[in-house]
């Protein structure tokens, strides 16, 4: 055979030519849609680990394929982000260009991998063609509310004429308020009061909201793009601050969102992460007054129960009241936390459980039940947007209440519960106990329900389910995103009409926020509609475009709709979505709600977008540490380190050679601050430390994927990444293994030397059928290690063998297709048969030649084997026990001694007992 570079460029060539991994149109198949999470297209390229979860799904791809479905298997780029812009504002190159570089380069990776990729369906959601449609979506929801009773969106027309002829009476909207008017009040309204009072009812609304805002990158940040209070990009600070925002009812999906996941093929943990950040909760709503305001305070509980052990409130600092009753005596004091707060994500206060924080207001509210003044304190451990934004603190029931009143030094109470004190976060003797006459003697669930039906009674609240999950903050101040297809007039946002899409992004002279603070787009000239109404100057956030991209793969080239009815209903949903987990409340929960919203509106036929969904872990890193001297320029080799003092750096593992041992002068060049530094060596050399980390460029632990194809080829990278180990698992990358690959993949060459006719043995159709059996199972459970373990033994056995026979070799190279479809295709032209392997039927194992025809026993006499014999698998104990006294091994054992029984174990074994 060829080398392997000339046989992957010759295959690659081959398949782009033929158009080979193109999803039939109008196919009388069945269908099966693949989907890999497509990748931002980072100027770094691919390392190895990227490829993990694509090789996966390809190989299912092609199995798919040869199962006979019409496979729909794409690929595209996530392209609009924060890097492109960034290196966009670092050196003032358009970010579309840099971004079209990258994709370049990926492309070639992805290329030389020989992925099964239908390219023809290709889609980057920076690509006006594509956000075309991103915008539509958009305004499809900005024109939509969601009915409570008929649990789905519908069009806010019919919410208008409601009003027009009956007000609020009898809606049930999922809305920002509750609201309350008249057809009359309705009619009053003008213009502007209407839309006001819309935005309260749309799917797409503009409100003011707080946001992780990033001063240095003049831009609003997801809560998954900000760690430890600075950006995750660049590592900058970021504060909450309060702006006019657009955002996504998301929340009006909350039940359905959690309903749904009971219905998908996805993995528990991840299905059990979205139940936790969806959060669902029931209990009440409770109003406290406040002491010498008209205000009351509202707050959630799930156990109000617990309401006699209430000593002191806690809010948000961002809480509207806040500044209503702050005293003047503590206006310093809690100004001066308000602006520590506003220094910490939502995230790094809802993980933070050690840190305890806060400031009195000054202000008390009235307990209801026992009329006590209770005193009101902000804390950050209490969110804006969770709830009500406060909470009653119950110190004796809840760990961080408890963790608080210790702090501030405040009571501590406890609640009898039928007798005995409920399950508690502190000791009873750290705090007095509590009684209360209409829960005495019941338990939890009962007094629970007492509880709600007291508050009720009293007016001062309600029963009620909430959330957690809250609406998602959609615009950013951004300019590499989709512009925002609104339009202001009179202050009015109004959405442009479809033929005026899409909305591209305008030139401008910098990718910074201007002076004023305004976002990049109000740098463009002329940022106008033809009839001169300002255009929103936010842009989507990344998430935008991929809520939605696996329906575009499905009708990618339609100029006229997103995707066309006909070709929606037949590939229906994705059957089968790899990626990581990492998306689990971002990427996977936005593209479930905006699913489930193009359902209600009739414009895809199922309630979910994925149906399976698997995980690929991570491939690991290796990374390479040197060990500089504290306050020196000198690096010490690991084993001279001892008790000394060092920092311990990353050097890049390029530099190293197999016994890890570093290359100083190229360590020298790699880093000017290195250049004259000194080396304590042993034995000669400089031994560097190893450690198993995530790959990643900063801890110079990547390894290329180009380097692996163009030393061993594409199809030993594709096996080995899949010999490592479980799919779903993480694991550390050792180079040492793919010898192994690559020379398993020699061995299946050279059963192809002399090729016979010869009807195979049994010994040859077992082997195969049993590898046949075994990776068909295998990829049906996502087990391709195991697979590649099962090819390694069928190949020994065929080797040992001295297997060549076609019949054997046609299926063996069928069954390798889907894991090295290059090597697949060569040795299929070998065999003498037409182009293209991939089209071929998939073998199915014949249980006949699993069958065993004889089985060996090992044969003792009192209890020590003495040979082995093999007999017809068929024979009774004693056709058993007459072939192994026949046999003459036998006569040996047997002379001059008297059998005094036989002993057969079926399957097992043969004992003769003499004597």
């Amino acid at each position: 055979m060829e080398n392997h570079r000339d046989i992957d460029a010759k295959w690659q060539q081959y398949w782009a030519a033929n158009n080979t991994y193109a999803a039939e149109e109008n196919s009388d198949k069945p269908k099966f849609y693949v989907l890999d999470m497509f990748p931002y297209p980072s100027g770094a390229g691919l390392h190895v680990g990227h490829p993990l979860g694509y090789i996966a799904s390809d190989i299912y791809a092609r199995f798919k394929r040869h199962k006979g479905f019409n496979v729909l298997h794409p690929m595209g780029y996530d392209s609009f982000g924060l890097p492109a812009e960034q290196y966009a504002i670092q050196t003032g190159q358009h970010p579309a260009i840099t971004t079209e570089n990258n994709i370049q380069r990926y492309r070639k990776q992805l290329d030389r991998i020989g992925f099964s990729f239908d390219w023809n369906r290709e889609v980057r959601t920076s690509n006006p063609k594509f956000y075309k449609w991103t915008q539509w979506i958009f305004i499809q929801l900005f024109h939509s509310w969601y009915d409570v009773d008929a649990d789905k969106a519908r069009d806010i027309a019919e919410l208008v004429s409601a009003f027009e002829s009956k007000g609020t009476a009898g809606i049930n909207a999922h809305c920002s308020e509750p609201l309350s008017f008249t057809a009359e009040e309705w009619k009053a309204m003008d213009e502007v009061q209407q839309s006001e009072t819309l935005l309260n009812y749309r799917l797409a609304y503009r409100s003011e909201s707080m946001v992780n805002w990033c001063p240095e990158l003049g831009t609003v940040l997801a809560n998954d793009e900000v760690k430890d209070g600075v950006s995750e990009r660049g590592g900058f600070p970021v504060v909450q601050k309060k702006m006019m925002q657009w955002s996504m009812r998301i929340s009006a999906y909350a039940e359905r969102l959690l309903q749904g996941l009971d219905t998908i093929d996805w993995s528990e943990a991840l299905k059990e992460t979205q139940r936790n950040w969806i959060g669902k909760s029931k209990g009440a709503s409770v109003h406290f007054a406040i002491d010498g305001h008209d205000e009351t305070i509202e707050v959630f509980t799930t156990r109000p129960d617990t309401i006699f052990g209430v000593t002191f409130m806690v809010m948000a600092p961002e809480h509207e009241l806040v500044d209503v009753i702050t005293t003047d005596a503590q206006k310093a004091e809690v100004e001066a936390y308000k602006e520590k707060a506003a220094r910490r994500s939502e995230r790094d206060r809802m993980m933070d459980t050690k840190s305890v924080t806060g400031a009195f207001t000054g202000a008390f509210v009235v307990h209801p039940f026992s009329g006590e003044k209770v005193p009101v304190w902000i804390g950050d451990y209490v969110l804006a947007g969770y709830g009500t934004g406060a909470v009653m603190a119950v110190p004796g029931h809840d760990s961080r209440d408890h963790a608080f009143a210790r702090e501030f030094g405040l009571p501590i109470v406890q609640v009898v519960e039928g007798g005995d004190v409920q399950e508690a976060a502190v000791d009873a003797k750290e705090g007095a106990l509590m009684n209360s006459d209409f829960l005495n003697g019941l338990q939890v669930k009962e007094a629970i329900a007492k509880a709600i039906a007291e508050i009720e009674g009293k007016g001062i609240g309600k029963g009620q389910t909430n959330y957690r999950l809250r609406d998602a903050i959609f615009g950013r101040q951004r300019y590499w995103g989709e512009p925002i297809p609104v339009y202001y007039e009179n202050g009015i946002p109004k959405t442009l009409s479809d033929d005026q899409l899409p909305l591209t992004l305008p030139e401008v002279d910098k990718y910074l926020p201007t002076e004023d603070g305004e976002p990049p787009l109000a740098r463009a000239n002329n940022w106008k509609t033809p009839e001169g109404h300002p255009l929103e100057t936010t842009t989507m956030p990344g998430w935008a475009g991929s809520s939605w991209y696996y329906l575009r793969y499905m009708d990618a080239g339609n100029h006229t709709e997103f995707a066309s009815k006909e070709n929606v209903d037949y590939w229906e949903n994705v059957d089968l979505y790899v990626g990581g987990s990492e998306h689990a409340t971002g990427h996977l929960l936005y593209a479930r709600f905006w699913h489930k919203f193009l359902a209600d509106r009739g414009y895809v036929n199922t309630q979910e977008p994925f149906k399976k969904l698997v995980n690929q872990g991570m491939i690991q890193g290796v990374s390479a540490f040197v060990y500089r001297l504290k306050g020196s320029n000198t690096f010490v080799s690991k084993g001279l380190v001892g008790n000394r003092e060092v920092s311990r750096l990353h050097a890049d593992i390029s530099m190293l050679n197999d016994k890890d041992e570093l290359d100083i002068d190229a360590f020298k060049s790699w880093n000017a601050e290195y250049a004259n530094a000194e080396f304590e060596l042993e034995d000669g050399v400089y031994k560097v430390g190893r450690e198993v980390e995530k790959m990643s460029k900063s801890k110079y632990n990547v390894v290329n994927p180009d380097l692996i194809v163009e030393e061993h080829g594409a199809d030993v990278l594709r096996m080995y990444e899949m010999f490592l180990g479980p799919i779903e698992q993480s694991k550390p990358w050792d180079t040492k293994g793919i010898t192994g690959v690559s020379n398993f993949l020699k061995k299946v060459e050279r059963l192809f030397n002399n090729i016979s006719d010869e009807q195979p043995t049994a010994e040859e159709l077992k082997a195969l059928h049993t590898c046949i059996k075994k990776v068909n199972e295998d990829i049906e459970n996502f087990s391709f290690n195991t697979s590649v373990s099962a090819f390694m033994i069928c190949v020994n056995e065929l080797t040992s063998l001295k297997c060549n026979k076609r019949s054997i070799l046609k299926e063996l190279t069928i069954l390798l297709s889907p894991f090295a479809p290059h090597t697949a295709e060569e040795l299929w032209s070998v065999l003498g048969n037409d182009p293209s392997v991939t089209q071929q039927p998939y073998p199915v194992h014949n249980e006949e030649y699993l069958v065993e025809s004889s089985i060996e026993y090992p044969v003792q006499f009192n209890g020590k084997t003495r040979y082995n014999i093999s007999v017809p698998a068929d024979l009774d104990r004693k056709g058993i026990e007459e072939a192994v006294m026949a046999d003459e091994r036998s006569e040996k054992w047997l002379e001059g001694v008297q059998v005094r029984k036989v002993i057969v174990v079926p399957g097992r074994i043969v004992n003769i007992v003499v004597g």
